[in-house]
């Protein structure tokens, strides 16, 4: 056991909890020291054993959040998503509130004041607002996390926009080369290697390897890729003369930098206003989505297209999922329905058109047999009945 220690004239214990927390107390007397130690350890002892439950300590929402914000949202790419979702619909809604006090209700009643915003959306609220309540029971703020469900969502809820034949992609990429070098370089990048917008943005020269036809890509605007690692992407054929002469033209450190040759942003107009631009200018129109128009292709949609015509070409799934970067080939699975040999072998697995007649020919059935009608009931008759061989409705 621990022992009291002299502080300042006064007397000082510490302790650490059964979540491995440490703890400091300081007693004018040493008596009373060793006393709160003894009962300090105890109540630790007693809570591993089961025989009591945890001292909660009293803490509000609004300290798990700023918590959160100086500890934990600073480590992720998604820090600023965290900021404004605390900021603008978490800490208002949930202000005030003691963390003990916390539960099922509480979080029902926040979905239900979400209900007008999409599911996508209220599901990533939840997402933040678990994983700031496991580290307020981690602390001790909270003696468990109470059981929230989320909105299912599909992992795919709307269909995603791509550039869908190859004449549509050379429409476009030769509206692009009309505004410009750099914008064509770009877009025909984009659409060759499935690169997202940071990535584009953050790739230097010295990440391309014009002899073994490789693109490392190792940042994006905010410092790493999406999934916080290294990967590959192959130059294909088409790309590979573009890039060569774009090199030729491009003497800044970033393969595709800004007018002061540094890197673009994602407010930047090549990634927005331009790309609409070039969307009319190939005759690819605004279409309906919901209640609003929208662009007909984002610059996502030029990832989409690269990864949609890979597969279309008869690519392998397993290496566009290196390719693109995805952790988990679920994610690359979207793609999988157009590849060519998608159903390869499931055509006759019904059976051969001998069960329709030669030739593929509908045997037409014969007419079922239809009872005679029962008398009309008492007060009324029977809807008509339908002709010989057919069915009600």
């Amino acid at each position: 056991m621990a022992s009291p220690i002299k502080h300042h004239g006064k007397w000082r214990i510490r302790w650490i909890d059964e979540r491995g927390g440490r703890h400091s107390e300081v007693y004018d007397d040493r008596r009373d020291a060793v006393l709160k130690l003894k009962q300090r350890e105890a109540a630790v002892e007693e809570v591993r054993r089961g025989l009591r439950k945890p001292i909660i300590e009293d803490k509000t929402f609004d300290q798990i959040c700023d918590y959160w914000l100086a500890n934990r949202a600073t480590r992720k790419r998604s820090q600023k998503d965290d900021e404004s979702i605390i900021r603008r619909h978490l800490r208002p809604f949930f202000t005030g509130i003691k963390l003990r006090a916390f539960g099922v209700e509480r979080v029902d009643a926040f979905i239900t004041a979400k209900a007008a915003l999409d599911k996508k959306t209220v599901h990533n609220f939840l997402t933040l607002l678990i994983s700031m309540l496991r580290v307020a029971a981690e602390l001790g703020w909270l003696s468990f996390v109470p059981p929230i469900k989320k909105p299912q969502v599909r992992l795919f809820s709307r269909d995603y926009q791509y550039l869908r034949t190859d004449d549509e992609l050379r429409r476009f990429l030769g509206a692009a080369r009309d505004e410009g070098e750099l914008v064509f370089a770009t877009y025909a990048t984009a659409a060759y290697t499935g690169l997202r917008a940071g990535e584009l943005a953050g790739l230097q020269w010295s990440d391309v390897d014009f002899e073994r036809r490789m693109i490392t890509v190792q940042r994006s605007f905010d410092g790493p890729t999406k999934a916080d690692d290294v990967r590959w992407v192959p130059i294909l054929d088409p790309l590979l003369p573009v890039l060569r002469a774009w090199r030729l033209l491009c003497p800044s450190a970033y393969v595709f930098p800004n007018q002061e040759g540094e890197m673009q942003q994602p407010s930047n107009r090549i990634f927005q206003e331009i790309l609409h631009r070039v969307l009319g200018a190939a005759g690819m129109n605004p279409v309906k989505r919901g209640q609003k128009d929208r662009p007909y292709i984002t610059f996502h949609g030029l990832r989409h297209t690269f990864a949609s015509h890979w597969m279309m070409k008869g690519g392998d799934l397993f290496r566009l999922q290196k390719i693109l970067g995805h952790k988990n080939v679920q994610m690359t699975m979207r793609y999988a329905h157009l590849s060519p040999s998608a159903f390869e072998g499931d055509h006759g697995r019904m059976g051969d058109q001998k069960l329709l007649g030669a030739g593929g020919k509908v045997v037409p059935l014969k007419p079922a047999r239809v009872a005679a009608p029962p008398a009309d009931p008492p007060g009324g008759s029977l809807p008509a009945s339908t002709t010989e061989g057919s069915s009600p409705a």
